[in-house]
């Protein structure tokens, strides 16, 4: 049975706005997950399967006689940030906000089983999966360890994402890198703190850690082939002082974005070398500690040109763009990428929205059924009858 897309955005819109207003962080997104657990259960999929990966789910919907199978994926998780503004559905939950757009992301999502699975038109197996914890970069890794692809092996997957900036009805991708790895990093500086009156019979690291940050705008400057892409920022120095005390431990803390394994390594080396060297012409020592929490996202040709297709049929092909400038964003829909072919790209927030990961911010509504259509055109193309 055929569904209007005006009644289904309406449905997914009041879908998204009570997601909004009752969002919830990381890996708690229960409530979420069993909102979308019913939805799909209403839709009388062949199955619908929770816990995995914690409080993800997935949705299995089968038709014909095909053996190839589609993943289509969703977040569900929010952000821990203090909405502002006094729209109707803002956050009940203070101090968490969908500041990234994961409602809306759900609701298409949502709206896309609707209409595959009351129209039908492909042959084969579509997954619906909805992931917690995008926002750590944990939560794909949580539902590739807990079996995800053995129990419900992909062919191909694909994902979106809503962009602020670009306009509402608007799609754009890229084959190859699109968006790029996160590591983080926490340098500590360590010497001898004391009263502030006498900074001559102290080794204090505060000047000494403004001495590093500063250093560290060398790496990109200076050590990085200039056609490669990279960012070095500090974000945070916290020490054990006071305003009269001069403080002996200083925390620098940070994020490192970059495209390819081997520019990270280099940002790593270059790091230790500037902290400890820098720490020592000031009489204090260093120690670096580096992580890397996102890996690069690497869409897959074939996929990639099959997402562009399917977007032009449901955008128009004036408004699907297929050569999407690489964006130094991470997004842990990556992880699937190492293990299925796939793509990911990007839905038009329009062009006055609010930045992701802002207060006031808040996913355009007029988005949702096209992106609901694309999910299901890409299926359908896939999985041809």
């Amino acid at each position: 049975m055929a569904i209007g897309i005006e009644a289904l955005t309406r449905e997914m819109t009041d879908w998204r706005r009570g997601l909004h207003a009752r969002p919830e962080f990381g890996f708690e997104v229960e409530r979420t997950a069993a909102f979308v657990a019913e939805r799909l259960g209403e839709l009388g999929l062949d199955e619908v399967v929770t816990g995995i990966g914690g409080p993800g789910v997935v949705g299995v919907l089968r038709r014909g006689s095909g053996r190839r199978t589609i993943g289509l994926r969703a977040d569900m998780d929010a952000l821990r940030i203090h909405e502002k503004g006094e729209r109707a559905h803002r956050s009940t939950h203070d101090g968490v906000m969908h500041a990234c757009g994961h409602d809306g992301h759900t609701a298409m999502l949502l709206g896309a089983a609707n209409i595959l699975a009351r129209e039908g038109g492909f042959d084969g197996t579509v997954c619906f999966i909805f992931q917690p914890a995008e926002e750590w970069g944990r939560g794909a890794l949580a539902m590739l360890a807990d079996g995800l692809l053995q129990r419900f092996p992909l062919d191909e997957i694909y994902g979106l994402h809503n962009w602020p900036g670009l306009e509402v009805g608007r799609f754009s991708t890229t084959a190859g890198p699109l968006m790029a790895a996160e590591d983080n990093f926490e340098i500590v500086l360590r010497g001898q703190g004391g009263h502030a009156s006498k900074p001559q019979a102290m080794q204090e690291v505060m000047v000494a850690a403004c001495a590093v940050v500063m250093a560290l705008q060398t790496i990109v400057s200076r050590r990085v082939d200039p056609a490669e892409a990279a960012v070095v920022s500090a974000t945070e120095i916290l020490t054990d002082g006071a305003r009269n005390v001069l403080p002996g431990e200083a925390r620098i803390l940070g994020d490192v974005r970059s495209f390819r394994p081997e520019v990270s390594a280099l940002v790593e080396k270059e790091m230790r070398r500037i902290a400890e060297g820098v720490a020592a012409g000031y009489g204090c020592r260093a120690e670096v500690d580096y992580t890397r929490e996102f890996i690069p996202l690497i869409n897959h040709p074939a996929q990639s040109a099959a997402a562009l297709e399917a977007a032009a049929a449901v955008f128009g092909a004036d408004n699907a763009r297929g050569d999407q400038t690489p964006i130094t964003a991470s997004e842990d829909f990556a992880q699937f990428l190492q293990h299925v072919p796939g793509c990911f790209g990007f839905i038009g927030n329009g062009e006055a929205s609010a930045p992701l990961h802002n207060a006031e911010y808040d996913f355009d509504d007029r988005s949702l059924p096209f992106g609901a259509r694309w999910f299901a055109e890409i299926a359908r193309r896939r999985l041809a009858v």
